[in-house]
């Protein structure tokens, strides 16, 4: 059977957004890790000295509700802009040493536009650490710039199912809602992201033009 150009047009229209459909969101309840006091016993004191461990899950958990929460109400830009960047630090944070150093590659690759190997490594780091949510978030804004739309869309729902608060995903979201003419929904994505993070760039201009498009003038 031949399809014409506008059938096929609506058909590919239809199944990215089915893709977006299934991006969902799932609240999640880190638990919140206690240290009992140590008191000083002769057990204690001929104990082999330990190096440092890398904070756990549940001490980096609390610390990034405690970041989100500042975020929100982040007074100005200035402030949010500091919690920003410790918000995405904790993010890029794998717990393997290995994963951090491929990302970190990765990222540099994206950064000089050599997407095959940016590719190769964040292949790579999902293979490591399938659980590095931060290493789905880059992938698909990979896929999204070399214009794999379903790619990014299915990388999207991987991170918002984890992370729900994931700002760059739900911009990112919206994006590609509005590309596919989903404006109503791209404007429900974009809002997501501002309650999270309200002086995300350019975001809060492009969702009062979608406001004037989905839900018209105030008379």
């Amino acid at each position: 059977m031949v399809l014409d150009f506008g059938m096929a047009k609506g058909i590919a229209r239809l199944v990215l957004l089915s893709a977006a459909l299934l991006i969902v969101g799932a609240e999640q309840a880190p638990a919140q890790s206690q240290t009992p006091a140590l008191r000083e016993t002769p057990e204690a004191k001929s104990a082999p000295i330990r190096r440092p461990q890398r904070p756990g899950k549940a001490d980096r958990a609390a610390r990034l509700d405690l970041l989100y929460e500042a975020l929100a109400k982040a007074p100005n830009q200035a402030v949010a802009k500091i919690v920003e960047t410790k918000i995405e630090a904790l993010n890029l944070q794998s717990g393997s040493a290995t994963a951090d150093l491929l990302m970190l590659r990765a990222r540099l690759m994206m950064e000089a536009k050599d997407n095959k190997l940016a590719f190769e490594l964040l292949d790579s780091v999902i293979t490591i650490a399938p659980n590095f949510t931060e290493a789905w978030a880059q992938r698909a804004t990979l896929r999204f710039v070399t214009k794999d739309i379903p790619g990014a869309l299915a990388d999207l729902r991987v991170v918002l199912a984890r992370e729900p608060r994931h700002y760059g995903a739900l911009t990112g979201l919206g994006v590609i809602l509005q590309e596919i003419g989903e404006d109503k929904r791209a404007l429900e994505a974009f809002r997501r992201a501002l309650a999270i993070d309200p002086y995300l760039n350019t975001v809060p201009d492009i969702v009062k033009k979608l406001e004037i498009q989905v839900e018209g003038r105030d008379i």
